[in-house]
């Protein structure tokens, strides 16, 4: 079992969080606030669920459980790294190239 006592948002990720919040409120205000709070919800959850995820282009992935994203991740040590969170309705040869 791997123990994650820490998390790391990386910079591309917290912007990638940002993105997803401005398209939600632009859809009706209010709900980019709630995508927000769910995805950070989803992330801390990697403190007991870290790590159980399959791999997709070398990296865990952990798909939402409110919103149709999927937040891809790397552990060092005891340290879970956000690398990016996209929408998982995006074509996958975008996503790998995000992610590479």
């Amino acid at each position: 079992m791997i123990v994650i006592n820490s998390i790391q948002i990386l910079s591309d990720a917290e912007e990638d969080l940002e993105d997803g919040k401005v398209f939600y409120d632009i859809q009706e205000p209010g709900v980019g606030d709630y995508f927000w709070d769910s995805l950070i919800s989803d992330i801390e959850s990697l403190k007991v669920h870290g790590g159980v995820h399959t791999k997709e282009f070398g990296y865990f992935r952990m798909p939402s459980k409110r919103f149709p994203y999927s937040i891809y991740y790397d552990i060092e040590e005891t340290t879970a790294f956000i690398i990016a969170v996209l929408p998982m309705r995006r074509n996958p040869s975008w996503v790998k190239k995000r992610l590479t």
